[in-house]
């Protein structure tokens, strides 16, 4: 039975934080709001629980996971970014972008995708996702909250903790999120791709993709 804590969407209550950061260091997965949908996120370092959350979404190992980031100043121990695209990064963070980046040696094989050594990284725009990453200290490592089957992200926490209680170890309920996944954008490449169109416009970036 996964436990469900309701948090103010601007003043999260820091004890159920607390409580919510305690559940991910002993490997369970919670259902965290985020600027674009509902996520599923776990420890950095837990590889049971990075398992569990492909299991929940039904993906391989080449489906990159996100390592969900409180500020770019976290960025440089994962991902190799050059001059221009940290401008890129600077403009489009705290936002609903993720960014395909190489991957440094610093993050587990397991983690970046299998042949090509890239991961996705991003930050978050929501009060409560980067209260816990405060509280956490570190990154989550991140997944869409889309389930085998859905064409949309789940956006209502009840349904949440109905359909994944058994899966799951924690719900965090600050309400109803955008429900339109993070605009992907590969920047890994001699240019930026855009993989994925979401919510954030790749136009605000200066980008004529």
């Amino acid at each position: 039975m996964s436990q469900y804590f309701e948090l103010h969407p601007d003043d999260p209550q820091p004890r159920l934080l607390k409580q919510a950061a305690q559940i991910l260091h002993g490997g369970g997965i919670c259902a965290l709001p985020t600027d674009s949908s509902y996520a599923l996120v776990c420890h950095l370092d837990d590889k049971s629980a990075a398992e569990k959350l492909r299991r929940i979404r039904q993906v391989d190992e080449k489906h990159h996971l996100t390592l969900l980031c409180r500020d770019l100043s976290e960025l440089a121990s994962y991902a190799r970014v050059d001059n221009q695209q940290y401008r890129l990064l600077k403009l489009a963070t705290p936002g609903p972008f993720t960014f395909i980046l190489e991957a440094t040696k610093e993050v587990p094989r397991r983690l970046s995708h299998p042949s090509r050594r890239t991961i996705g990284l991003r930050v978050p725009e929501h009060r409560v996702a980067q209260a816990l990453l405060e509280q956490l200290g570190q990154p989550l490592l991140a997944t869409t909250l889309i389930l085998p089957g859905d064409d949309d992200p789940l956006n209502d926490p009840h349904e949440i903790r109905e359909r994944l209680e058994k899966q799951i170890q924690v719900v965090l309920d600050a309400g109803a999120c955008p429900m339109e996944p993070t605009t992907v954008l590969d920047l890994s490449g001699d240019e930026p791709v855009l993989v994925r169109q979401g919510r954030g416009d790749a136009s605000a970036l200066g980008l004529d993709l």
